[in-house]
């Protein structure tokens, strides 16, 4: 029963097939072979535009690279409080940005809004003596496993573009927000406005898979520079290309993702029904989120269950000293019978 992330699980038997396949014969280096070059075009189908693509071994360099395309060192990028790039990465944007700040707003949910960006963006009065707005980065899903709507997305590109700001979305769970939504690709970045996207994989069935997905083609013309510095053009770069083949091929990204979000809602209504567990917000994605006693979350882990004790800020005011707020993420290969297995614990007392 382990739930503690969908980084956990291992790679889709279809994905490590491509491994091995990739893995006979020889094919040049550094991103001349077909299947990466393959995988750049099947990205452009599947989000219906030009585009230019660029693939990378981790979500914490897709993010810190997009960000560097977006700003300079004295630029200033607005996200949530809690997004991964202000709390999880050890301050790569701002190494690869060389120095841009990272300027977090609380927002319920997981969320903020254009509104909270405006008030922001109002406190920017000194000229120079500020760091310069460059841009908004949005996650989605959010790290609450909410989801941004298209047009939520689209109210954040309306207000920063007059300012010449770009929009950057940490797609880590892309695939989990698109499945959960029911929307297109496009409808939830480029016509929406998002300007450059961090394409995860890795949380959903790839090994080491992640791609920087440029829809505003100026911001790439030197992007290839940034990943050789940044150490992320891979030699063997035929294994990611063969990953991604996999991954987008007869739309096995949402199908894994359809699944760990329909495991997250079967065990969110399963923990409704105790009175002494409350779900604060929505179950939109593959992550859940409860409040529970103390004593229950130190009988399950006991138990053997994996989850997380998570920040009790995220939730604000209403936890008691004696609860705790608790995630759970589900993969793509969660046994559904673990699921189960989990509430019926929960139904012992």
């Amino acid at each position: 029963m382990n739930f503690a992330s969908d980084n956990v699980y291992g790679v889709h038997p279809r994905i490590m097939t491509a491994l091995a396949d990739a893995n006979g014969g020889t094919a040049p280096s550094y991103g001349g072979d077909d299947r990466t070059r393959t995988a750049e075009e099947k990205l452009k189908e599947v989000f219906g535009c030009d585009l230019r693509a660029f693939l990378v071994t981790t979500g914490t360099a897709a993010n810190g690279l997009s960000l560097s395309a977006i700003t300079p060192g004295y630029g200033a990028i607005i996200c949530h409080a809690e997004a991964h790039i202000a709390v999880d990465e050890c301050n790569s944007p701002e190494h690869f940005t060389g120095g841009a700040k990272i300027i977090g707003l609380h927002g319920p949910a997981g969320k903020i809004t254009p509104a909270m960006v405006e008030k922001t963006l109002k406190g920017f009065i000194r000229g120079e003596h500020d760091p310069k707005p460059k841009g908004v980065s949005l996650t989605n899903a959010t790290e609450l496993g909410t989801i941004y709507s298209p047009a939520e997305v689209k109210a954040f590109s309306d207000m920063i573009r007059p300012r010449g700001m770009k929009l950057h979305m940490d797609g880590a769970r892309f695939a989990n927000a698109v499945a959960g939504l029911g929307v297109t690709p496009a409808e939830l970045t480029w016509k929406s406005g998002v300007d450059v996207l961090s394409f995860g994989a890795t949380k959903n069935g790839a090994m080491m898979l992640e791609a920087v997905v440029f829809f505003d083609l100026a911001l790439a013309e030197e992007f290839a520079y940034r990943r050789m510095r940044s150490g992320q053009l891979v030699s063997k770069s035929r294994y990611l290309g063969a990953q991604m083949m996999a991954y987008l091929e007869d739309g096995l990204w949402l199908d894994n993702a359809r699944r760990a979000n329909a495991l997250a809602t079967r065990l969110s209504t399963g923990l409704r029904q105790f009175n002494h567990i409350r779900i604060p917000n929505p179950v939109q994605a593959n992550e859940v989120f409860a409040v529970m006693p103390r004593e229950l979350y130190d009988r399950l882990l006991a138990s053997g269950a994996k989850f997380y004790d998570w920040m009790p800020d995220s939730l604000g005011d209403g936890i008691a000293e004696d609860e705790i707020f608790a995630r759970f993420v589900l993969s793509f290969a969660t046994p559904e019978a673990e699921v189960d297995e989990f509430l019926t614990l929960i139904a012992k007392g």
